[in-house]
């Protein structure tokens, strides 16, 4: 029998990149400045233009929800995945399989989890997503502590499985 304290300790903590963090948001946001500059500066037919500045916006939006999401890390404890803000991405037991396959549709210096019954579509980018029975890990995260935590988590099921 496990104590609390047992059960909420976190066996692997995965940080955000720096580095890849502010190229991913930098990268969104310089696309949402020159989508706008060309909105406004040659601005095409009305329809374009309004097409360029809702995909402008769109990207602003996206680069602040990334900003934002990639504040967080990911943590494993024997019950659930999480990340930092107390979200749970999925309980242990409720994870089916593991992908961290060159050719599985994962996140970048990530894995593609299968869950045994579908959960509550959420996206946090360059973080996790979660769609159904399928959850990516991953983006700007660093892929040695992520790769570890895979290990950990791997090792949890086998665990479970005895």
């Amino acid at each position: 029998m496990m104590d609390d304290h047992t059960r909420d300790e976190i066996l692997a903590e995965v940080r955000i990149a720096p580095a890849r963090r502010w190229l991913g948001v930098g990268m969104i946001g310089l696309m949402a400045v020159i989508v706008l500059y060309v909105a406004f500066a040659t601005p095409p037919d009305f329809g374009w233009q309004v097409f360029l500045i809702v995909v402008g916006g769109a990207s602003i939006w996206l680069a602040e929800r990334m900003r934002r999401a990639t504040e967080l890390s990911l943590q494993l404890t024997r019950e659930v995945l999480r990340d930092s803000s107390g979200t749970v991405l999925a309980r242990v037991d409720e994870i089916d399989t593991i992908d961290r396959g060159m050719f599985a549709f994962k996140p970048s210096n990530g894995a593609l989890l299968t869950l045994r019954r579908p959960a509550v579509a959420v996206w946090r980018p360059g973080l996790w997503w979660r769609v159904g029975r399928r959850l990516g890990l991953g983006g700007v995260t660093v892929a040695s502590e992520t790769k570890a935590m895979l290990e950990i988590l791997s090792a949890l099921q086998l665990e479970r499985q005895q």
